[in-house]
């Protein structure tokens, strides 16, 4: 099984939200966290550029290093997840996370944040599959339905993509190469074909 992944191609993505509130919708996450949010830069200027960012499940994922109860794990998938049973709500992986994944439901000081809520790729959690409290817990699983996260389903420009690494990185390499610089370009042969 390859390892899945999210890449979202900042050429496509408008900042309509989608992604974020189908993620919101889909799994009833509580006001005021967010598992998916989208970040301008250079807002009204020219070269605006905007990505949909959440948990990226890094392979050497620096949450799960320091979470002091392992409730955080990796699927074998390379997904991460964590275990809502075990957290402490220390807020460790808080503040080790490069993208600001792990959201805590409560602004209060150790222990009465209550536990992490973050993204899980739209892969439950470790209650039973499909069973409700798997759902209360983490949201759907969609991963065991065959199906890609909510977010990347409901883009409209399909500039969130998920899935298995390599056939994301496939599909941003043939847009890449369709958009063309240079000789990629596309009618660069049409254009500067030598006769």
């Amino acid at each position: 099984m390859g390892r899945m992944r999210f890449l979202c191609d900042v050429d496509r993505c408008i900042d309509c939200n989608g992604c974020v509130i189908a993620c919101k919708e889909g799994h009833h996450v509580p006001v005021g966290i967010n598992r998916r949010r989208v970040i301008t830069i250079n807002e009204g200027k020219p070269g605006e550029k905007s990505v949909s960012v959440a948990c990226m499940h890094c392979s050497d994922a620096p949450c799960i290093a320091v979470c002091p109860v392992d409730a955080l794990y990796q699927r074998e998938d390379g997904i991460v997840l964590v275990n809502k049973d075990v957290c402490i709500g220390c807020g460790y992986c808080f503040f080790a996370c490069p993208f600001g994944a792990p959201q805590f439901p409560k602004g209060n000081s150790f222990g009465a944040r209550g536990v992490m809520d973050k993204c899980t790729f739209c892969a439950g959690g470790p209650a039973e599959t499909f069973s409700d409290k798997e759902k209360r817990l983490y949201g759907q699983n969609r991963i065991a339905e065959g199906k890609v996260p909510l977010c990347a389903g409901m883009c409209a420009t399909k500039a969130l993509l998920a899935g298995d690494a390599d056939k994301v990185a496939d599909i941003y390499r043939e847009r890449v190469f369709k958009r063309g610089s240079g000789a990629n370009a596309w009618g660069w042969d049409k254009a500067y074909k030598r006769k």
